[in-house]
């Protein structure tokens, strides 16, 4: 970042925080088009094979995620420059991708504003715990973490608790308009499989649909993982924590083969993102491009990545993702030192 000073970086992304109508109306041709002829042609495989269907029903779920990076996009109000035409189409979107539009915004971009904030967690992101937090937790309390963390119940079932559940209720606080929201975009998912169900039938509807949602699902819950999950990212305490160090410092460049990168909408220069979520997908990348500081951000590859797997807990002192059980170790070699308290958890938070 000696190139330039890490606050300018923002002010150097500005012009392509600029919305192209026409590469907006592109992508909506390019994304949703081809979603909807391999669900018709994952329904006409199954009285071929079910064998048939399932990889077309995959090829379908990527372009539900890019189907998705649109509605994120709509969130930002980046994909068009009318604010009504960014709704409407987060709406539609969100019906399709089965999101509340209007929860979905206001969480996430409370996750843009507070992200590596360690005061200010909670909201529209992942479930982070220290290591003092951790290990001063009650034994439910860890469970629920463990639970939680581990890559089977993240990966597996996590979509079928996004979908079915966190995404079908208002969360707590919601304003009136959220949660008119919600319940508007839910009736908008029952019409759509009453609509579907009407067509082609209820168990025709399930062996397509479900693999769909699933595999997209764990795409989009990785992308959202990994993206801030690296061994390197930025957390600090409000008084120290910059917006600008943890949009660069605390998202990751994800260097995705051009295939995956197209299907994923360019989310993989999360850190462009980041630093401003006005510039619409397309032109993230040419951000990255632009501006030398932004390429020396974290760079993970889909080898490197799978190691996110393992990181558990943020230790605070060491400034790194950890295991559990490396977590144990460094707690007893620190109280050994007489470093912090056994006890942990308020004590240590409170003598900082």
């Amino acid at each position: 970042m000696d190139q330039m000073k890490i606050a300018d970086l923002k002010k150097h992304s500005i012009p392509f925080a600029r919305t192209n109508t026409a590469a907006s109306i592109r992508q909506l041709f390019n994304t949703l088009l081809p979603f909807l002829l391999l669900w018709t042609l994952a329904y006409a495989s199954l009285s071929v094979s079910y064998w048939l269907t399932l990889p077309i029903a995959i090829l379908a779920a990527c372009f539900l995620v890019r189907t998705f990076i649109i509605f994120h996009d709509c969130c930002h109000q980046s994909f068009f420059q009318s604010r009504k035409a960014n709704d409407v189409l987060g709406n539609l979107t969100g019906v399709l991708t089965h999101f509340p539009y209007e929860q979905w915004k206001n969480a996430h971009n409370i996750h843009h504003a507070t992200s590596g904030n360690l005061d200010k967690r909670g909201v529209g992101d992942m479930w982070i715990m220290t290591v003092d937090e951790y290990l001063a937790s009650p034994p439910l309390r860890k469970l629920a973490y463990r639970l939680y963390r581990n890559p089977f119940v993240m990966l597996v079932l996590g979509p079928l608790l996004v979908f079915m559940i966190s995404n079908r209720m208002n969360r707590t606080g919601a304003k009136r308009r959220e949660k008119l929201n919600t319940h508007l975009i839910n009736a908008g998912i029952l019409a759509l499989y009453a609509g579907l169900v009407a067509l082609f039938g209820w168990k025709s509807v399930l062996l397509v649909q479900a693999p769909i949602l699933w595999v997209a699902g764990m795409m989009g819950i990785w992308l959202f993982y990994v993206q801030h999950q690296f061994e390197d990212s930025y957390f600090e305490n409000d008084d120290k924590w910059s917006f600008v160090k943890a949009a660069v410092e605390g998202s990751s460049y994800y260097q995705l083969p051009r295939p995956l990168q197209w299907i994923t909408g360019n989310i993989g220069f999360h850190h462009v993102h980041h630093l401003n979520p006005k510039v619409p997908n397309y032109n993230l990348e040419k951000t990255h491009l632009a501006i030398p500081p932004l390429q020396k951000a974290m760079t993970i590859t889909l080898r490197s990545s799978l190691r996110s797997l393992r990181f558990r807990l943020w230790d605070e002192n060491a400034k790194t993702f950890i295991s559990f059980r490396e977590g144990r170790a460094t707690r007893k070699k620190l109280a050994a030192k007489q470093v912090i308290p056994i006890n942990g958890g308020k004590a240590a938070n409170g003598a900082r």
